[in-house]
């Protein structure tokens, strides 16, 4: 009963806006289908040592790059030019990496996985499939190059709206437009620790849903719509991720960017 009351603890507190999730804590750590202990970053970071973007895709059209560049810069405000380049380099560099076969130039799932695992810490097997299909626009199974870097705007300097936008997109599951009862607890029974015995869990799970309705649901039809969830989220913005954590912490972003972008900043100094 002490797990029982823990998850309930915990959950009602997230709801209430009291405690925000931990990327360490209070979630399950599945088996994410990669190797390296979860939440640790440096396979990824040490390949973008070694891979600087100016080096990185010397075989790359640069007519090809220039014209691409082009085109998604003037759809996404986040990045300077030169740090699109580097974002493309560095895409197809771990396109290239991962050996995958595809009818489109790209990242499949599992490689995909590999890069949220590794690089930005993730290893919820459930939210890791969920960002996939998130960056994915067109749903074609494969992440290409401006979904990678239009994803990425959102995960490394998205506003706090396109940032609400994106989670409520990962949580509503079934491509509705609207998170379910149904959603809402496989999701907690998903992220929460479990210790209890799978029906003593299920009916705690169960009340836990109620209380997030009576939260979040402010038309009470049921399921949280995106005015639902919105609203809640800016009354109290640690529901922004509520139903388990779907964006990278702030020094995983961090150590991407400087890795990514490194080279511009010594450039600009001279070095």
């Amino acid at each position: 009963m002490a797990a029982y009351f823990f998850i309930h603890l915990r959950t009602f507190c997230l709801v209430a806006g009291m405690l925000p999730w931990s990327h360490s804590v209070g979630h399950r750590v599945v088996n994410s289908g990669i190797s390296g202990n979860p939440g640790h970053i440096g396979l990824e970071l040490g390949y973008l040592r070694i891979v600087p973007c100016v080096k990185a895709t010397l075989g790359m059209d640069q007519k090809t790059l220039k014209k691409l560049v082009e085109s998604i810069s003037n759809t996404v405000k986040n990045f300077k030019k030169s740090e699109v380049e580097c974002l493309l380099r560095l895409f197809h560099s771990l396109v290239e990496r991962a050996n995958v076969r595809l009818n489109n130039f790209g990242l499949d799932r599992n490689a995909f996985r590999a890069i949220l695992h590794s690089i930005f810490g993730m290893t919820d097997d459930i939210l890791m499939n969920r960002v996939f299909f998130a960056f994915d626009k067109d749903n074609d199974n494969c992440i290409n190059a401006k979904e990678w870097v239009k994803g990425l705007s959102v995960f490394l300097r998205g506003t706090f709206e396109e940032k609400l936008k994106f989670c409520f997109e990962v949580y509503y599951l079934n491509g509705d437009g609207y998170i379910s009862r149904e959603e809402i607890f496989d999701m907690l029974k998903n992220s929460l620790c479990q210790q209890s015995s799978e029906e003593e869990t299920d009916e705690g799970i169960k009340e836990l849903v109620d209380i997030t309705l009576k939260k979040v649901d402010y038309d009470n039809d049921g399921k949280i719509s995106f005015a639902d969830f919105e609203k809640a989220v800016k009354e109290e913005r640690l529901l922004l991720e509520v139903f388990g954590p779907c964006l990278p912490e702030a020094k995983n972003c961090i150590d991407f960017e400087t890795l990514a972008f490194g080279h511009i900043l010594t450039s600009s100094f001279g070095m």
